[in-house]
């Protein structure tokens, strides 16, 4: 079965083909023209999708040297995201599905990064806990098996990777946060300031990162000069911090040998190094590629593989869903 997968839920266009679990091509097109706002700008983002799609497509079929009469179906993100962006890219594979008559499926952009984690590692066992960190959510899910998910713990404010975003915008250093700080985090002490860390008592699985984002920008307004490197570094250890404390607090609660970590936050080295320190030597931890973590097709095109082989396909009248949930 081959299949093409659509990711357009915000500022990257991104195309892919997916055969019998592998990846013929994965094509990602970040936008950067919204550097220039420090943010991502809805309206641009969606027009940027509707420009870049059909050649996109073409550079995918060409890289898996096949056509489009040999797609078999087509997955394409139906959310959670930004609406517009989701339906650009819900329309584009809508006419595309009945154009050359094969099924199409609607699929959840959360989900699909928990199986991007099952696209590089095929022989990844159940039961497993899941860390889902990335600009829009901050999760902790139990993943008993396919398709069956207990959330174990939610942000209640903002997500990490929006934590990073907003506290590079407070620094004055541009969008996307993450790689940002954490490269100016090279050269700066991790201890210099001590951040707060919300609701870290005993078993408490939720996340808050506003009263980190807060302080940071009380400590922004109060010194006339500081250390920038030093406070990204402190910045970003807050955070991960937190997301390492709760994630092993969710493998012993669960009593799970497997953990994955998935989401645009998990390519942070930082973070991955914590996580071997803390946790690798007790169990056993998987990340996807790098080019897997970030929004992406491949994850999309691959859980739809999935669904489409157990006869699961969408209504072409599906809507999409911005702010869709994981069950």
């Amino acid at each position: 079965m081959i299949i093409l997968g659509i990711e357009s839920s915000c500022d990257e266009t991104a195309v892919s083909i997916c055969k019998g679990g592998k990846i013929l091509s994965n094509i990602v097109s970040s936008q950067q023209i919204h550097n220039d706002y420090g943010g991502v700008v809805p309206e641009v983002a969606a027009r940027e999708h509707d420009r870049l799609l059909n050649h996109l497509i073409i550079k995918s079929l060409d890289e898996a040297n096949i056509s489009l009469n040999d797609l078999n179906g087509i997955g394409v993100t139906k959310g959670p995201g930004l609406a517009g962006t989701l339906l650009t890219g819900v329309s584009f594979a809508k006419g595309l599905s009945q154009s050359i008559n094969i099924p199409i499926i609607g699929i959840n952009h959360l989900e699909a990064h928990i199986y991007a984690n099952f696209l590089a590692y095929p022989k990844l066992k159940y039961p497993l806990v899941c860390l889902l960190v990335s600009g829009g959510h901050t999760q902790i899910w139990y993943i008993k098996n396919i398709f069956d998910y207990e959330l174990l713990g939610d942000t209640r404010d903002d997500a990490a990777g929006e934590a990073f975003d907003k506290g590079a915008r407070v620094l004055g250093l541009g969008y996307p946060g993450g790689p940002i700080i954490e490269k100016i985090s090279l050269k700066g002490s991790s201890n210099a300031i001590n951040f707060p860390r919300a609701l870290m008592e005993k078993d408490n699985l939720e996340f808050s990162f506003s009263g980190l984002k807060t302080s940071l920008l009380y400590l922004v307004n109060k010194e006339k000069s500081f250390d920038l490197e030093d406070v990204a570094a402190s910045y970003q250890k807050a955070i991960i911090d937190v997301l390492v404390t709760k994630l092993l607090r969710a493998v012993n609660i669960k009593k799970v040998n497997n953990c994955i970590i998935a989401g645009g936050v998990a390519a942070n080295n930082c973070l991955r190094n914590l996580v071997d320190e803390k946790i690798e030597d007790k169990i056993n931890v998987f990340y996807p590629d790098i080019n897997l973590c970030t929004d992406n097709a491949a994850m999309i095109a691959f859980l739809a593989e999935i669904y489409l082989k157990k006869g699961m396909t969408s209504n072409i009248d599906f809507e999409v869903i911005p702010n869709l949930k994981l069950r």
